[in-house]
This record gives C-alpha cells, sequence and structure tokens, in this order.
C-alpha cells in the first residue's frame, strides 16, 4: 500500500538520476550508432567530447582517452562517423551520452567490416587457397578482358599488349565495374567468356578508387564465379595498395592494370631473342648430325671395303704367317726348355746314385770313428787326472792321514762312542784305540780332567 504522504514517498535528484543509468545499463547493451559529429571538443585532458546528430535528433557523447587505443583518426565537425559504446547518464546533470569505445568513419569503416566477414568466410572455405590456383599460359592464344570498355584499364592494357606482344588477339567482354549492378554484370561477362570458350586466360580489371568504387569485386557470388570459372584469371583491380576479395580468389593478381598485361604475355623482343638462339641451336643440333651421319658412311666404307673377299683373303694369309712363325717360335722354346730339363735331371741322377752315396756314406763312418776314438781317449784322460786330484785331495783330509802321523781315534769299548773328553770315561772301562794300521783294546787306570 503506498503512503499517501508526498514527503515520505518522494526520492532525491542523484537517486532518480542513478535508478535511471542503472535502469538504461542494464535494458541496453553496446550498440554501434551512426550520426554525424557536432560540438567536437578536446580539451587538455585528452578526453574528446561531441554529439552526434541526424536530421532530427542528437545525443551527446563522450570518448575519454584511455578508451582511445592506438592511432586515433582526425575526426572533425561534419565528419559521418560509427560510434560502439554503451549509453549512461551524467549523473550530476542528468543528461544521458553516449560512452564510446571505439569509433571510426562511417561507410569505409561498415565495408571494411563486411570485406574482412567475407574475407575471412571465404578463406575457410579454400577459395584463396595455393593449390587450386591454376597456372598463367606462357603464350596464350587468345586473351580475355572483363571491364567496361570504356574504362581507362583496358586502354592501358591493350597499350601494353600492343608494345610487347601484338600478334596474341584480345577479346574484351563487357561489363560495369562499379555500382550496384556492376556484380552481376561481371558474373555474366566471366559466364559468357567460359560458354564461348575463345581464350586460353582472363583478365578481370578496373582503375583506381575509392573503397566504395571497388566494392563490386568484394561481391561474394563473384568471388564463387571467379573460384569455378574453368580458366585461368588474373585480378587486375585498382593501384597497388588495393586489394579486393577478386584478388584473393583469382589464380593471379596484378598490382595494376598494366601490370595485368605485362605478366599476360612475354616481351615479343626477348622471345624473338629466344626464338634467333633456338634457330642457331637447331641449325648446329642439324650440322652436327650431318657430320656425324658422314663420319658413320666412312665408317662403314671402310668396314665393307675390310669385308670383301679379297681383303679377307689377304687377312687369312698373314694371319697364316702370322700363326706359322709364333708356332715355330713355340717349338724352339719348348725344345730349349726341354733340354735345360734333361740337364737338370741328368745332374739331380747323378747326384743321387747309390754308389756315391755309399761312398759318401763310409768317408762319414770313418770320420765319425776318428773323431769317437779321440774323443774317447781324451775324455779317459781327463778322467783319470781329475780322480788322481780328487785322491790326492780326499787323502790330505782323510782321518787316515792323521793317523799315519801318530795320532790315534780312541772309542769307548762297549759304546762304540769316540772320546773327546777325559770326563767321558771312568776308571776300569774299556777303550778302543784306532791307530794308522791295528787296533789296541786296553783298561783305563785313571782319569785325570784338565783344570
Amino acid at each position: 500500500m503506498q503512503s499517501n504522504d508526498p514527503v515520505s514517498s518522494a526520492i532525491s535528484v542523484s537517486q532518480l538520476n542513478r535508478r535511471v543509468k542503472s535502469l538504461i545499463q542494464q535494458g541496453m547493451g553496446r550498440i554501434w550508432v551512426e550520426g554525424e559529429i557536432s560540438n567536437l571538443s578536446k580539451p587538455a585532458s585528452g578526453h574528446i567530447y561531441l554529439s552526434l546528430k541526424d536530421d532530427s535528433a542528437q545525443v551527446s557523447a563522450a570518448w575519454f582517452s584511455q578508451r582511445q587505443r592506438g592511432p586515433t583518426i582526425a575526426f572533425k565537425n561534419g565528419d559521418r562517423v560509427l560510434a560502439y559504446g554503451r549509453v549512461s547518464i551524467y549523473e550530476a546533470r542528468g543528461n544521458y551520452q553516449l560512452i564510446i569505445e571505439q569509433m571510426e568513419p562511417a561507410g569505409e569503416g561498415v565495408l571494411k567490416r563486411r570485406f574482412d566477414v567475407l574475407k575471412l568466410k571465404l578463406a575457410d572455405e579454400g577459395l584463396f587457397d595455393k593449390d587450386r590456383k591454376r597456372p598463367i599460359p606462357a603464350l596464350p592464344a587468345r586473351i580475355g578482358i572483363i571491364t567496361s570498355p570504356s574504362g581507362a584499364a583496358v586502354r592501358d592494357i591493350l597499350s601494353i599488349l600492343k608494345r610487347r606482344f601484338p600478334a596474341v588477339p584480345v577479346i574484351i567482354y563487357p561489363a560495369a565495374v562499379q555500382g550496384d549492378a556492376a556484380p552481376g554484370e561481371l558474373a555474366n561477362a566471366l559466364q559468357s567468356a567460359v560458354d564461348r570458350d575463345e581464350c586460353d586466360v582472363l583478365i578481370m580489371t578496373r582503375g583506381g578508387g575509392s573503397l566504395e568504387d571497388l566494392w563490386a569485386f568484394n561481391d561474394e557470388q563473384l568471388a564463387r564465379a571467379i573460384s569455378e570459372c574453368p580458366l585461368p584469371i588474373i585480378s587486375a583491380v585498382g593501384h597497388e595498395i588495393d586489394f579486393t576479395i577478386a584478388d584473393f580468389v583469382a589464380d593471379v593478381r596484378a598490382p595494376t592494370p598494366s601490370g595485368a598485361a605485362e605478366i599476360v604475355v612475354p616481351n615479343q623482343s626477348e622471345w624473338l631473342h629466344r626464338i634467333t638462339g633456338l634457330t642457331a641451336r637447331i641449325a648446329r643440333v642439324g650440322q652436327r648430325a650431318v657430320e656425324d651421319r658422314g663420319q658413320e658412311l666412312d665408317w662403314l666404307g671402310r668396314r665393307l671395303l675390310a669385308s670383301s673377299p679379297d681383303a679377307t683373303l689377304r687377312h687369312q694369309s698373314d694371319s697364316l704367317r702370322e700363326h706359322s712363325g709364333r708356332l715355330r717360335s713355340a717349338m724352339r722354346q719348348q725344345l730349349l726348355e726341354q733340354r735345360n730339363r734333361l740337364q737338370q735331371s741328368r745332374g739331380e741322377l747323378l747326384r743321387l746314385s747309390p754308389s756315391l752315396s755309399v761312398q759318401r756314406s763310409i768317408s762319414r763312418l770313418n770320420q765319425l770313428r776318428q773323431r769317437l776314438t779321440t774323443s774317447t781317449s781324451n775324455r779317459v784322460l781327463d778322467a783319470g787326472h781329475k780322480i788322481a786330484l780328487l785322491a790326492r785331495a780326499l787323502h790330505s783330509v782323510s782321518p787316515l792321514a792323521t793317523l799315519d802321523r801318530g795320532y790315534a781315534i780312541v772309542k769307548n769299548a762297549s759304546t762304540e762312542n769316540v772320546l773327546t773328553n777325559a770326563s767321558d770315561i771312568s776308571s776300569g772301562e774299556d777303550v778302543r784305540a784306532q791307530l794308522s794300521r791295528g787296533e789296541i783294546i786296553a783298561t783305563v787306570k785313571k782319569v785325570v780332567l784338565d783344570d
């Protein structure tokens, strides 16, 4: 239930503007607005304030510096533009305005967006792929030109074709190159060229102009007609900096109409120079072939003479004499080798004779017997000398030699132990004294020990 008290239900102006601002921002998204610039203002802050108007209304707009990305076009009052942004309210004054985020010239800007959208679409379909491009013939038999017959482009092309290669005929397929009807006329002219099948290559061309002037060559249906054309097409639209959809779809893009004429035919003087060179080469090849055939005939004539019966008989007679000489020489050489081998065999047989072998064996046996006798005698004498020396040396260290000098070896008679100390024997025990000759057995009467 609403209050009847107007004071309690009233809101402030700020609240009103804030609610209206919220409603506008929630109810309207970002939009494109087309209009003419007026009241343009560029304060030191870098922001741009302006009005957009048409024949019956206007709206305030603000383009803040932080939204001005990249280089900014020098807009001025009276320019027709496309502004993209959102609608808002300046609460302090209660004025609604367009907050611009992007602004571009009208007309060209729209066309540019349409151009980009169509270019992306056709590229995704593969109409620009290099593998579908057809090669341009090196020297076409006939050239077709699709253009306005009254334009400057066709005059430029014909002038250059006449200068470069006037022998190639040209057929012009007339069509409008500007305006709403131009895309259809261009497509019909292209189809007419295909149906008549008179040319090897087509040039679709027009002179320079603005984007609007060249827009007929950005038509989607014309682009598809170019892609389906069985004849190779050169696109030469506008100046070098101008690009159209037809340029991307065509098999070759020429920077200008004159450039298309330079591409489509070769330079006649260069071809004449090449033909002259080829003619000279053909003449040289022919002359060389004639010379080769002459040499072959000479060789065959010599072979014919060489294979005649008279030549064959002479050749066989010479061969017979040569083989006879070689046979006699071989026989002499073989007899000489047999004689040498016979002499060698005789010497070897004499060397291996049994009587000579027995004589050599007897002589060898006598030599060995003499050497054995001499060696045995010498070894016996050496052994006798060594024995004598060893006997003298043994005798010098023998105990018997000591006994010969009056010494005796005294042993305990019962134990046979040699006595070297008087304490080893006691009085009354028997001892045996071995002398140089014989022994003495005695009884110990007394034992005298050293101090």
